[in-house]
């Protein structure tokens, strides 16, 4: 009997399956918004968000302005989401938002069409369009809903997008470094993008990082410069060398750096012997 049945259950569950096939492509085709709507939850509910979306898809349009137009539009958005068309599914929860403001999905779908756009943030290296617009959705709705159940998990999102910024930006200013050893135009840039990174981003995790890499430019400006800017410069690299020890006396960079200060010193010895 136990066997009967195992070699039956194939069977069965191909049968099921050709069955919920022919209702799909039926409904699909045919007129009928209600059962088409109907199908679309059931699919819904039982966690097939691909065959959903396309009903929904199709009865979006015919329940604009009706009662159960909210509850389409959402689900019709967040089947997007589920199936990580998140391009798609950032777009349909705006026009939620836009559409249904006063809807009990508000939260909810602020919330996701902010988690669309991180979702689709790229690696720090390429361009970070996506990351500022996920990042403005976010901060947005931190905003408006500081109590949501939601708030937590948003605030996660926008540290994580916010330390990818600041990678990107750390890392073109060490480029710029690297580039312009010998390079003075591109060494004031390196320090510029240095300057402007401390100075945006005092709470930073990269924060020891730039103040390390300003005095590895600021003491390559010194040294590849004319007589008279190089004391100058100098005591610009030395201060630079201060400021990371005042911060961070225990820097993992301290030996690198101890080693650039002595080469600073050194210089600056000169002039005082010079005296």
């Amino acid at each position: 009997m136990f066997l009967k049945m195992r070699s039956i259950l194939p069977i069965l569950f191909v049968a099921i399956f050709i069955s919920s096939c022919n209702e799909y492509q039926k409904v699909l085709k045919n007129e009928d918004v209600k059962a088409k709507y109907d199908l679309a939850q059931k699919y819904y509910d039982e966690g097939d968000y691909k065959r959903a979306k396309r009903l929904y898809e199709q009865i979006a349009p015919k329940y604009v302005g009706k009662p159960q137009g909210e509850r389409v539009m959402f689900f019709f958005a967040d089947t997007y989401f589920k199936t990580k068309d998140y391009y798609l599914s950032g777009y349909q929860f705006e026009r939620f938002i836009k559409s249904y403001p006063k809807s009990d999905k508000i939260q909810e779908a602020s919330f996701l069409g902010a988690k669309s756009y991180y979702e689709l943030s790229p690696a720090y290296s390429l361009d970070q369009t996506d990351t500022d617009k996920a990042l403005a959705r976010l901060q947005l709705f931190i905003n408006t809903y500081p109590e949501s159940e939601y708030f937590e998990e948003a605030n996660m999102m926008a540290k994580e997008l916010t330390s990818k910024k600041e990678k990107k930006q750390i890392e073109v200013a060490k480029q710029f470094n690297k580039l312009g050893e010998f390079n003075y135009p591109i060494l004031v840039s390196a320090i510029k993008a240095l300057d402007n990174f401390i100075s945006d981003n005092p709470g930073s995790i990269y924060r020891e990082e730039a103040l390390y890499y300003r005095i590895e430019a600021t003491t390559n400006l010194a040294m590849n410069s004319y007589e008279n800017k190089k004391k100058e410069r100098l005591e610009e690299a030395l201060n630079s060398y201060n400021n990371l020890m005042r911060y961070f006396p225990e820097s993992k960079f301290k030996k690198k750096a101890d080693e650039l200060s002595d080469r600073i010193q050194k210089e600056l010895s000169i002039y005082s012997i010079s005296k």
